[in-house]
C-alpha cells in the first residue's frame, strides 16, 4: 500500500472515531432523564418506561408481536434487556406480547398476581417463564418497587392474594401501579373496572396525578367521575386499536376527561405515545 494512502485512511479512521464520540456521549446522557412509552400495539396494552438509572420497565405487551416492533423503535438495538416486565392480568390483550418479549429479550424479574386463568397464551407465557427460570413476584399486597433515588412504582392494588384463584372478572384482578419519578406521576390501572376505583378511592389510595393510562382502553365500565375528579389528569391515555370491535373508547368517557381538561392522547389516532 503507497504510503500516502496509508497516512489517508489513517487520518479517516482518528477523524471517524472522534466523530463518534459526542454520539456516545449523547447517548449516555439520554440514560440520565425519565422516559415513558405508551406503545401502540393496537387492540390491547403495552408501556415502556426508561427510568434514569438505566432501567427498562415493561407493563403488558398487547395481543401479538406488534409489542416487538415497537419496542425496536423504543430501545437501542444493543439493549435487549428488560429489567422488570409487569403482567397486569391474563387477558390475551395484555399477556400474548409478552411471550415474543421472553423469546427475544433477557427478561430479569416479572411481577404478576398468579391469578388462574386457562387462555391458551396465558398458559404459554407461564411455560416459557418456567423453562427460561425467570425469579417471579407474586403482588399480593401494595408495595413500592424502587429503581433509584425518588425513582420507584407504588403497587395499590390488589390488596390481597389472588395466587391459584378463579375470579369471575379478570378485568378486576388487574395490577394498577403508581410510578413517581423525577417529580412526575403517572397512573397505570390496567382493565381495572369500577370495582377497583371504588376500593382505591375508600382506602385512600389513590391520589392526584399527572398523567393516566386510562383503565380498560376507555370503556365505560371503568373511569366513572368520582375517580377521575379525585386523580383530576393532566394527561389521560387511552391504549385502543383503530375500528375495534368492541366500540372502545366509549364517547361517554371522552366527554368525562374533555370536562375535566385533561388532554386526551389515544394510540390509534396518535400512534405510539412518548413523554
Amino acid at each position: 500500500m503507497p504510503h500516502k494512502l496509508y497516512k489517508t485512511l489513517i487520518t479517516l479512521a482518528i477523524v471517524g472515531i472522534f466523530l463518534a464520540i459526542p454520539v456516545f456521549w449523547l447517548t449516555l446522557s439520554a440514560e440520565n432523564k425519565l422516559e415513558i412509552a405508551f406503545l401502540d400495539v393496537g387492540q390491547g396494552d403495552a408501556s415502556l418506561i426508561k427510568t434514569p438509572f438505566g432501567q427498562n420497565i415493561l407493563i403488558d405487551g398487547g395481543a401479538d408481536y406488534k409489542v416487538i416492533e415497537e419496542l425496536e423503535k423504543e430501545l437501542q438495538w444493543w439493549d435487549k434487556s428488560v429489567d422488570l416486565m409487569v403482567l397486569t392480568h391474563p387477558h390475551d390483550d395484555h399477556v400474548a406480547g409478552l411471550i415474543f418479549v421472553l423469546e427475544r429479550y433477557d427478561v430479569k424479574k416479572i411481577l404478576y398476581t398468579g391469578v388462574t386463568h386457562s387462555a391458551p397464551a396465558y398458559l404459554e407465557w407461564l411455560k416459557i417463564v418456567k423453562a427460561k427460570n425467570v425469579p417471579l413476584v407474586i403482588i399480593d399486597r401494595p408495595q413500592k418497587i424502587i429503581f433509584g433515588n425518588d425513582c420507584f412504582l407504588d403497587i395499590i392494588y390488589p390488596r390481597q392474594s389472588l395466587l391459584g384463584k378463579s375470579v369471575n372478572n379478570l378485568n378486576n384482578s388487574s395490577i394498577v401501579a403508581e410510578l413517581a419519578c423525577v417529580d412526575k406521576t403517572v397512573l397505570f390501572m390496567g382493565d381495572a373496572e369500577i370495582e377497583v376505583e371504588e376500593e382505591l378511592i375508600k382506602t385512600g389510595n389513590l391520589n392526584r396525578v399527572e398523567i393516566l393510562k386510562v383503565g380498560h382502553h376507555g370503556s365505560n365500565t371503568s373511569s366513572h367521575q368520582e375517580f377521575l375528579e379525585l386523580g383530576n389528569p393532566q394527561k389521560a391515555i387511552i391504549s385502543v386499536g383503530k375500528d375495534n370491535k368492541f366500540g372502545h373508547p366509549s364517547q361517554r368517557i371522552i366527554k368525562r376527561l374533555e370536562r375535566l381538561g385533561a388532554e386526551i392522547l389515544r394510540t390509534d389516532l396518535n400512534g405510539t405515545i412518548r413523554f
